[in-house]
């Protein structure tokens, strides 16, 4: 200021006039840009309430708005504001870095292994006795560990002999598992896919999507053993009781519409007056784990799922599959998933409550009529909120 004044002293009248003019212009864009810029500050402080409600988050923002403010350019706010919104979006995938294998698996669980050599029938019997839907398989020749025994075996079994003029189905009854992977599943892969216990969660959600697979083999690297299957619904169950240590993210307050989580089109469905062969068949086109049984309407009445299928070996039923999907569901009686539902207006935060308090793989998203919209998995949700902020996309084909 005192420049100002020793060089308006040197100056004409009409020259110091012309001086002050020029002062009061720039003093009062100067008071323009720090009423703006506090203006911005409110306004960006108030969005981050919002959207954090955080109260260290805020303080934070304050603070850093307040070094912005009043001359800093403003989009140093808005890349102050992208980092924040980008660091709250990876805090699930930060988790899952986190976290071992190991710390999933709990301090008790059920755990069948079958021989290779095992009697085909007398394995899924094991499998339904036991409430389970896959076994790890030992190959007693090769002392190792190499593959599993899934549903998914069987389901493409009935599906591929049950109208085959050479096979009986009665034949398979008498088949060693060692029999079914050397000669009826010689086309498909069944490579042993595992991890180590010392895999992050994160690995461990990127193989199971990756391969499209529903059981991972936890097996230690020194004995060999397998000490869990770890699932989707474990992983997610995990990240739902040790997750709340962690701040939520913005996005899960979300409408699950907004988010686009999900299938919405294509879905594949089945009549309630299809055969239940017709189901199988789309499980095996569509590999999807679910069918959603609809009647003339559209209107979902009931869920046939991949491990209703196995209690046609319990029921040595699977020489009919011709019947009907109403008489399919009518028979079962034993406990079955259900049709848990949910609405496209729901946040993610209560079909992530919704889908672990259940204890079920999927939701079925339907309209107010009840007629079927979308579906929402396990898997999902885990690439939407663990894989996805890593960029990667692991459902892709």
């Amino acid at each position: 200021m005192e420049s100002v004044f020793l060089l308006c002293s040197q100056m004409s009248v009409s020259e110091k006039k012309k001086a002050m003019q020029r002062k009061g212009t720039i003093t009062t864009f100067g008071a323009r840009v720090f009423v703006g810029s506090c203006l911005a500050s409110m306004l960006f402080t108030l969005v981050c309430c919002h959207v954090f409600g955080n109260r260290r988050v805020v303080a934070f923002v304050c603070v850093c708005v307040s070094i912005c403010s009043p001359f800093r350019q403003f989009d140093q706010l808005l890349t102050l504001c992208d980092s924040l919104v980008e660091a709250d979006a990876t805090v699930y995938m930060n988790f899952m870095k986190s976290h071992r294998c190991y710390d999933a698996i709990p301090t008790s669980c059920k755990l069948v292994i079958f021989d290779t050599k095992l009697q085909v029938t007398t394995a899924f019997f094991a499998l339904v006795a036991n409430g389970l839907r896959a076994a790890p398989l030992w190959d007693s020749k090769l002392q190792r560990f190499v593959g599993m025994l899934t549903i998914t075996d069987f389901i493409n079994i009935l599906h591929c002999y049950y109208k085959s003029p050479l096979v009986q189905m009665c034949e398979l009854e008498s088949h060693k598992i060692e029999t079914w992977r050397d000669v009826y599943i010689q086309c498909s892969n069944h490579s042993l896919i595992s991890i180590s216990p010392e895999a992050s969660l994160f690995d461990a959600i990127y193989f199971l999507l990756k391969y499209k697979i529903h059981r991972l083999p936890v097996i230690d690297p020194e004995s060999g053993n397998v000490l869990h299957i770890l699932t989707h619904k474990r992983i997610l169950k995990f990240l739902h009781i040790f997750g709340k240590k962690v701040p939520k993210p913005a996005f899960i307050r979300r409408q699950i519409r907004e988010l686009g989580i999900g299938t919405f089109r294509n879905i594949a469905t089945v009549q309630q007056t299809a055969s239940l062969y017709e189901a199988l068949s789309i499980f095996v086109d569509r590999r999807v784990s679910a069918l959603p049984v609809v009647d003339e309407r559209g209107k979902v009445v009931a869920l046939y799922s991949r491990f209703d299928v196995i209690n046609l070996a319990a029921q040595k039923s699977y020489n009919n599959l011709d019947m009907t999907m109403r008489e399919v569901v009518r028979r079962r009686s034993c406990f079955v998933e259900g049709v848990i539902k949910c609405y496209p207006e729901e946040s993610l935060e209560t079909i992530i409550d919704r889908i672990v308090k259940a204890e079920v793989h999927r939701l079925v998203l339907v309209d107010r009529a009840d007629v079927v919209r979308g579906i929402i998995s396990l898997s999902d949700l885990l690439q939407a909120m663990v894989l996805t902020p890593a960029g990667i996309d692991a459902l892709l084909p």
